[in-house]
């Protein structure tokens, strides 16, 4: 009986060190997925349109090494 109690210890201490390396990956995904929904935020902001702004010469979105 002491056995199986013990054997049963070990499984739920194994079995709570994975629930709890499960938690942490599972939170810095999160982190992962909220950069990235801000990153696209702003370039969505960055490719709207401007009414305010003076219109654009192409001449300055020629890349640098031309």
């Amino acid at each position: 009986m002491d056995s199986r109690i013990t054997e049963l210890e070990i499984k739920l201490s194994v079995g709570e060190d994975d629930l709890e390396e499960l938690n942490r990956a599972v939170f810095r995904q999160q982190q992962q997925i909220d950069l990235l929904q801000a990153q696209i935020r702003e370039l969505y902001r960055l490719m709207q349109p401007d009414a305010a702004s003076e219109p654009r010469n192409l001449r300055d979105e020629i890349p640098p090494h031309y």
